[in-house]
């Protein structure tokens, strides 16, 4: 059995298709993972012992891209660029397979959907945040340039202007697509992409998917790639050289502005009397003196690293969500864009942590933040949810992938 797994993004969008990769894997399918070709995403697939088959572009090169394109392209040519780059580059990784799943960036998804109803191939379409399905429980994240009205409270009428506005940004590229190969036009095109039973590849306790009518949702569990890397000599030395530190990153987000943080990071958990534990990420975060209460690092092993700081400030991806949440560590939620309001919600509500108000911090903002986070109530609470967060959910989902292509 040979499964193609497909998505466009950042390393959170990819890593847990390589962790679903990993989960095929052990069962003794195979899996390729169709991906931006950018080095650490390859690392990934070796470590899931899946072949990379490279995306239109590595996504780092797609953003820097875009954000210099002036004027910014009409989010309609662009949809319709990637549409049909990653039909193509798609095409050519489904090559021998027997099933297509989706994730990511919706119109690389939408052209790995059409690459399986082309080959009559079984598809499933997987998303890693509950706010990407439609519910009566919670409004749709708008797209740009198709705001939500504001006086509108009726989840449900929000998500009927959301098909609408997928429709209008995605709709013709889709169709004309559809139509360059034999089929015929999509009625709708959430419902042809998104299916009628799509994955929700989260932890139930870190976010519950509620009943609906509006989506019959099937949720997996996170798919987490097993990490069993050791941590550098020079930051194991840094770790055991004194009380835990507090890890300050934010991961593939690469806005400027965030270089800022670091400076300001230091002072907040310095005047706490903590040491620091500062990841560079896609921002390029850089230490401003060379105290040695202060150590930077690249890519580590998050799930070794995390069960030794005193609490995680971050972005609010899932996969780091859900990494310190397992780890026990109390976590400090600044969100940038996207889901990340959501999962600082999530990690407020369970008390294991803080969502920090809005998506820039003062050194006084975090260090108040930060003084919650460490409180002992916060680091019990988060101690006690990670003993409920499951780490089975690749391969949950690996053992339903399988039935329903046998079936």
């Amino acid at each position: 059995m040979r499964i193609l797994l497909s998505t466009f993004g950042s390393r959170g969008d990819v890593e847990p298709v390589a962790g679903l990769a990993a989960g095929l894997r052990a069962l003794g399918a195979e899996a390729v993972v169709c991906a931006p070709p950018d080095p650490e995403f390859a690392e990934l697939a070796a470590r899931a012992g899946a072949p990379l088959a490279p995306a239109f572009t590595p996504v780092r090169k797609w953003i820097a891209d875009a954000l210099a394109n002036q004027p910014p392209m009409d989010l309609r040519e662009r949809a319709a660029l990637v549409l049909n780059a990653q039909f193509e580059a798609i095409s050519a990784a489904a090559e021998g397979c027997d099933a297509v799943l989706s994730a990511g960036l919706f119109p690389s998804s939408a052209a790995a959907q059409l690459v399986a109803e082309q080959r009559g191939l079984p598809h499933v379409h997987a998303t890693y945040c509950p706010i990407f399905l439609p519910s009566t429980h919670h409004r749709p994240h708008p797209f740009p340039g198709h705001p939500l009205p504001p006086g509108e409270t009726d989840n449900r009428a929000l998500w009927a202007l959301d098909r609408r506005a997928r429709n209008a940004i995605f709709g013709a590229a889709y169709d004309g697509l559809r139509a360059s190969i034999g089929l015929p036009p999509a009625p709708d095109v959430h419902d042809q992409v998104v299916t009628q039973q799509p994955w929700l590849a989260s932890d139930p306790v870190l976010s519950p998917w509620l009943p609906t009518d509006l989506c019959d949702v099937v949720q997996t569990g996170a798919w987490i790639l097993p990490d069993a890397r050791p941590l550098p000599a020079e930051l194991a030395a840094f770790l055991n050289a004194g009380p835990a530190p507090v890890y300050v990153g934010f991961g593939s987000m690469p806005h400027e502005a965030l270089k800022a943080a670091a400076g300001l990071a230091i002072q907040a958990v310095r005047g706490l009397g903590r040491r620091i534990l500062l990841a560079h990420g896609w921002a390029g975060l850089a230490l401003a003196d060379d105290g040695d209460d202060c150590f930077a690092v690249g890519e580590v092993n998050q799930q070794a690293l995390f069960g030794r700081v005193a609490a995680v400030v971050h972005h609010g991806g899932a996969g780091t969500t859900t990494t310190a949440a397992r780890a026990g560590a109390p976590q400090v939620v600044t969100p940038q864009i996207a889901d990340q309001p959501y999962w600082a919600a999530q990690t407020a509500r369970l008390g294991i942590g803080v969502a920090h108000d809005g998506p820039t911090f003062t050194a006084e903002s975090l260090a108040a933040a930060l003084r919650v986070a460490l409180a002992p109530e916060t680091v019990a609470r988060a101690a006690e949810v990670a003993r409920t967060i499951r780490g089975d959910g690749a391969r949950v989902a690996a053992e339903r992938l399988l039935a329903t292509v046998g079936g």
